[in-house]
């Protein structure tokens, strides 16, 4: 029986965290008087929706009383055409953690370990342990970034997976080229390695590569993407993998029936054809960070360099006490760890770049915070 009285659940969900989103605008503008909060604590994009993509929206709901089709055939064929692979190495879902789930059920047995480095994604440990797998987290460097070579050595007989983000959230730090191939070289061809891209048309730095182009030389490699970030689609919750025909074949056997929907994949295909100003509108974000993370830089000198559209503060057991002193100057920002016996050296806070001028009121709002 659970600890909780409840007979029908397993016991160790007890003490299994749940996924913390961040707290709503509205709820913090009422709190404050205000008219309205900012939020800078999900990775959104703050551009609206790509042109012609609520149109496409529009059009796909006047057949919402047809069920989608259940393997998006139309976009996965654009997305095959666009990463230049076989539609049959592409599975799309209901965002690109979905699929980490279905990854994990296809590879793991109870009692196998999946490994990941930490802090990291916050709901690879909730996958995991759902699973009844074991969890194998590995702390970050000193510097904030995915300890590769820890990650190598904690792989054993009973490992089954390793999820790495890159780059990585909540810290921003990217895996180089030298390193993942390191990685790769290293681990068994029966462990899965996801290679989680979130925030892929981030990146600008050239040492950080695509993970795509190392899918034809390691069968054992799965790329995550989404559009939830860069296409702007957070609302409508679309991610997609690629991998070889064998493990997409897999993961589409397990996978929820008609879970991408048809207003998804309508986005999705409509997106796609605005990767131009995507594009341009990535590169805005880029230079706002560019901006943005030398002057948060003076009041945390800690701060690591960011290839995502966040920066990260490792404040440590200031976390609880920062982020709320953020939110009453009515910017919400993304704390973590901060009331877990993870306080050091884990604990943190993220704060996603916006627009132009919502960043002008986030260094406003940071210098009242930290006293300047």
């Amino acid at each position: 029986m659970s600890s909780s009285g409840n007979p029908l659940t397993r016991q160790h969900l007890d003490i299994l965290p749940s996924y913390q989103p961040g707290r709503r605008p509205q709820q913090v503008a009422n709190e404050l008087g205000i008219p309205q909060a900012l939020k800078l604590s999900a990775n959104e994009l703050p551009f609206g929706p790509l042109p012609g993509v609520a149109e496409a929206v529009a059009d796909a709901a006047a057949q919402l009383h047809r069920y989608p089709d259940m393997f998006s055939i139309g976009l996965r064929e654009a997305l095959a055409q666009r990463h230049k692979v076989s539609p049959t190495q592409i599975v799309t879902g209901c965002g690109s953690v979905a699929l980490c789930e279905h990854l994990a059920l296809v590879t793991a047995a109870p009692g196998s370990e999946i490994v990941f480095g930490w802090r990291s994604f916050e709901a690879y440990p909730i996958i995991v342990s759902g699973l009844d797998a074991i969890p194998i987290r590995v702390p970050n460097t000193t510097d904030h970034r995915l300890d590769i070579e820890g990650i190598v050595a904690a792989v054993t007989p009973r490992t089954a997976l390793i999820f790495l983000c890159t780059p990585n959230n909540p810290t921003g730090t990217a895996v180089c080229d030298d390193e993942l191939r390191h990685l790769l070289a290293s681990v068994p061809e029966n462990v899965l390695v996801v290679i989680d891209e979130a925030y892929r048309e981030f990146v600008t730095d050239e040492a950080v590569p695509d993970g795509l182009t190392l899918l034809a030389d390691h069968p054992n490699l799965v790329v995550l993407r989404t559009f939830s970030k860069a296409w702007g689609l957070a609302g409508v919750r679309l991610g997609y993998l690629v991998g070889t025909a064998a493990v997409a074949d897999a993961v589409g056997k397990v996978l929820t029936p008609f879970s991408t929907s048809a207003l998804a994949q309508a986005a999705g295909l409509a997106a796609l054809q605005q990767h131009v100003e995507s594009a341009r509108r990535v590169g805005i974000i880029v230079r706002e960070r560019e901006r943005v993370l030398p002057q948060l830089r003076k009041y945390v000198p800690e701060l690591p360099d960011s290839q995502a559209n966040f920066c990260w503060l490792p404040v440590g057991g200031r976390t609880r006490d920062l982020a709320a002193a953020f939110e009453a100057q009515g910017v919400i920002v993304r704390s973590f760890g901060a009331a877990s016996p993870d306080v050091a050296p884990y604990a943190g806070i993220r704060i996603s770049i916006g627009s132009p001028a919502e960043n002008t009121v986030l260094l406003g709002a940071a210098a009242v915070v930290f006293g300047d």
